[in-house]
């Protein structure tokens, strides 16, 4: 997929909690249809980032643009209109709630029930685990199930821009190969991917570009083919000396 305007541009973006600064001018960009990823330590801010773009933090300085809009003082909601899903880390699924509910969740501002149930298919055809399990309490899924109900539930809002927060949390290595193969059908699809991710070397083969966030500052950003092979990056979020 072609890289086209940027779909997202955060710019000198401040926030934190309470008299607590988390992010400083931070200043990322994310095209249409492009996959882009945060890397950096537990603590860094990545998920404070997140939560940002997707209204559920208000910002106290900076400028969140969407489709060259300003989102600075956006509701969850507004960002939702605007094609942005956010995949919170933890997947946060209603554990009492049928999987196909949980599903449907994630369609709860749509009305065109045609097209709601096309996406529904979709993503059965997505996660076919997920079909046999609808009736299924989300809470009893293991934790790759409940990570593909979570995106799933994403994809039912018919996104442009997904924010996914630690795919790989507490997954086996089996099942973060098929959700890397899907999160790239996803993005060839058209969809763009902002993917905050603890395998930094995953991380950096799943996208095109990358930004490092360390302390709540961008220290580094470029092509993920140049920062995998960065020494600094290498022994700091790799292991590798």
């Amino acid at each position: 997929m072609s890289v086209g305007a940027p779909k997202l541009a955060i710019e000198r973006l401040q926030a934190g909690y309470g008299d607590v600064q988390v992010l400083w001018d931070i200043t990322i960009e994310v095209g249409t249809g492009e996959l882009v990823c945060l890397i950096g330590s537990n603590g860094a801010g990545k998920t404070t980032l997140m939560r940002c773009i997707s209204g559920l933090l208000a910002i106290t300085a900076g400028q969140i643009v969407v489709d060259g809009r300003s989102m600075a003082q956006a509701t969850p909601a507004d960002f939702l209109r605007a094609g942005i899903v956010h995949v919170p880390e933890g997947r946060r699924l209603f554990s009492a709630m049928s999987v196909r509910d949980n599903l449907l969740m994630g369609a709860y501002l749509r009305d065109d029930k045609e097209r709601i149930a096309e996406d529904l298919d979709r993503v059965y055809a997505m996660f076919p685990i997920l079909a046999e399990r609808r009736r299924q309490d989300a809470g009893t899924l293991s934790g790759g199930e409940q990570q593909m109900c979570a995106l799933g539930r994403g994809l039912m809002a018919r996104p442009s821009l997904v924010l996914i927060d630690e795919l790989s949390l507490g997954l086996a290595p089996r099942v973060m190969e098929l959700l890397s193969e899907r999160l790239r059908e996803i993005n060839r699809s058209g969809v763009a991917v902002l993917l905050v991710e603890q395998d930094v070397m995953n991380a950096l083969e799943l996208a095109t570009r990358a930004y490092v966030i360390d302390q709540g500052r961008v220290t580094k950003a470029g092509l993920s083919a140049s920062l995998a092979s960065d020494p600094a990056i290498r022994e700091a979020y790799m292991g590798i000396a």
